[in-house]
């Protein structure tokens, strides 16, 4: 029983030192990730996407002639599906 008990502390004791490390990893990368170079913050601050100016976008985009076109499944070579669709495309226009 006192086995036990001894091994339960082991645990306890260990495991919270443990945790204190993986912890410290976590805000030592946070901290890593937080900085920002300043030529990226200048671009992204000269970056003025709006959401009026993508709406006018795809406003000018032409939405009723539009292909669906599928890609490989993951069973088929993606190579060989290319193939297919130029020479049919090919036919196509021919």
């Amino acid at each position: 029983m006192s086995l036990q008990l001894e091994c339960y502390k082991l645990y306890l004791i260990g495991g919270s030192f443990g945790l204190r490390e993986f912890a410290q990893i976590r805000y030592d990368v946070h901290k890593l990730h937080g900085k920002v170079d300043p030529a990226l913050k200048e671009k992204l601050k000269q970056n003025t996407v709006t959401l009026e100016s993508e709406y006018e976008k795809l406003e000018k985009s032409n939405l009723d002639n539009w292909e669906n076109i599928r890609g490989p499944s993951l069973w088929e070579d993606s190579r060989t599906v290319q193939k297919q669709r130029r020479e049919a495309l090919r036919l196509k226009t021919e």
